[in-house]
């Protein structure tokens, strides 16, 4: 581990205790008592970090505290909340280099992804910060004389953010950047796989907010917990939203716990991404787009690509030439240069990789390349493994399910309106896309008739979203949407206003209550 970096990120001090804190609330720090938990990294199995249990009635203390801090922070202006998101961007610049060295550390993800992580994160900044002048309303007609309507939008209130180790700073950013400005206050559950990077964040976040001595300074908090104080924080009725990015599994284990005390939930679940090429497609394209979708991060991307149908016309050609690719894939130590894929997480990873590769065999599946360990030439200790490429009919189980590995399944189609119905017949519907130059099929890709899925691509890959669109999807990912467009609406509450400049006080629907 570099020291270097620890000290300029502020993390050094801390790792000089056996344990890091387990709880954070602006520069307050709460070390917890109970079971030890240690992030280990994928690059090498060597321990990052050790944390203990923290209690949930200091958790609970810590969100009664960013519930009286909330008071303070919605009346602060919101182009003054967005002063404080830019100061906190201009210190993520200074130390981009420095966070992406931790997320290649803790996520395995190549160094060069990490970067652009990293810069994610500063360009959703640059979105909250002009999002603070245009939290809009509407004006909305009357039917009734001399009355106005007006839409406005207020700060919801604490908001709570799980958050997965393969994206460990980009999608708390979607959520806490957005959620700052809209004037609430925040705690962060993130990955215990990825403790640095969330320290990291939250003491840059820290150090934005103390340049504004004025404005309340306890608005955010950070919790490195396990799954039983995650529990005591989706239950708290203090927060007033649940934004949680994971597994279908673990979606649904939050979502009735939500709902029972009628919070709101933010789903951001499992897709088994899929993708068109047509026989009439540009397959360079095509080939280069598959290729990072599949194996960038090392599949382990909600977005990545999982299901890939193939003209029948084109399938051989095409299937030769994503082999050769897939033998040019540089696997290894994620931090050299021309690597371009990097360890899976954990030792639990490689094992849900080759139990999904035997049940391809099982369902009458045929792997044509890779799926083996690699131990030569890779630092020891890590699950590193070669992307697989499988052949197998779309009605075996397992092409329905999301393995969260390097497994492409390679599918034959021949009419367009078949491949449609294969397309949306999983129960996931996160991110899809079609290669094509036929304008018809790639209208009716995007319409109401074609992808069910809440991002439709034409000529781009599954993978690599902007922030200034809206991401999410529908079935099984959980409907939610972050990041661009109108997601910030999420984290407010709406109010309809009804205002009488008239002498009179009619009703609505011209009812008469005379008296």
């Amino acid at each position: 581990m570099n020291d270097n970096i620890l000290t300029k990120l502020g993390i050094s001090t801390l790792l000089k205790k056996d344990n890091l804190p387990s709880l954070y609330l602006g520069d307050k720090v709460y070390y917890g008592t109970g079971k030890q938990f240690f992030s280990r990294s994928p690059i090498d199995f060597n321990i990052n970090a050790k944390f203990k249990k923290i209690s949930n009635s200091k958790v609970e203390k810590v969100i009664d505290s960013l519930q009286d801090e909330f008071q303070l922070w919605q009346e602060v202006p919101a182009p003054k909340r967005g002063e404080v998101v830019k100061t906190f961007s201009l210190l993520v610049k200074e130390n981009k280099r420095e966070l992406a060295f931790l997320i290649t550390l803790e996520s395995g993800k190549i160094y060069e992804e990490s970067l652009g992580e990293v810069q994610e994160l500063i360009d959703i900044c640059d979105f909250a910060v002009g999002l603070s002048r245009q939290l809009y309303g509407l004006t909305i007609a009357s039917e009734r004389f001399r009355h106005k309507m007006l839409e406005q939008w207020h700060p919801l209130g604490v908001v709570g953010i799980i958050s997965a180790f393969n994206f460990p700073i980009a999608v708390w950013a979607w959520n806490a950047m957005l959620a700052l400005v809209c004037g609430n206050t925040i705690i962060w559950k993130s990955s215990s796989q990825t403790t640095l990077c969330a320290i990291a964040c939250h003491l840059l976040l820290q150090k934005a907010i103390k340049a504004y001595p004025t404005l309340p300074q306890n608005i955010f908090s950070l919790i490195l917990a396990n799954r039983q104080t995650t529990k005591s924080i989706v239950k708290n009725k203090n927060i007033k939203l649940i934004s949680a990015t994971g597994s279908v599994s673990m979606g649904k284990s939050i979502s009735p716990m939500v709902a029972s005390r009628l919070g709101r939930v933010l789903l951001e679940l499992g897709g088994n991404n899929a993708m068109i090429v047509t026989n009439s497609a540009k397959l360079d394209l095509a080939l280069r787009a598959v290729v990072f979708s599949s194996v960038g991060t090392s599949g382990q991307r909600c977005t990545s690509l999982r299901r890939l149908f193939i003209h029948k016309k084109i399938y051989k050609d095409f299937i030769s030439s994503l082999v050769k690719a897939y033998e040019c894939v540089n696997i290894g130590d994620p931090f050299k240069r021309k690597v371009l894929m990097g360890p899976l997480v954990s030792k639990k990873a490689y094992k849900n990789m080759q139990l999904t590769l035997k049940k391809v065999k099982d369902q009458g599946g045929k792997i044509i390349y890779g799926g083996e360990r690699i131990k030569n030439n890779v630092p020891s200790g890590g699950y590193y493994v070669k992307p697989a490429l499988v052949k197998i009919k779309h009605s075996a189980k397992i092409v329905q399910k999301e393995t969260f590995a390097p497994i492409l399944y390679l599918i034959e189609y021949d009419s367009f309106e078949e491949v449609l119905k294969l397309h949306n017949s999983v129960p996931q519907g996160l991110s899809s896309s079609i290669f094509t130059q036929d304008l018809k099929e790639s209208e009716i890709f995007m319409s109401s008739i074609g992808s069910d899925c809440g991002i439709t691509n034409v000529n781009i890959g599954t993978s690599g979203a902007e922030i200034g669109g809206a991401f999410g999807g529908e079935k099984d990912t959980g409907g939610g949407r972050e990041s661009g467009s109108d997601s910030w609406k999420n984290y407010m509450r709406r109010v309809t206003n009804t205002i009488n400049y008239s002498n009179e006080i009619p009703l609505s629907q011209g009812i008469n209550f005379e008296l």
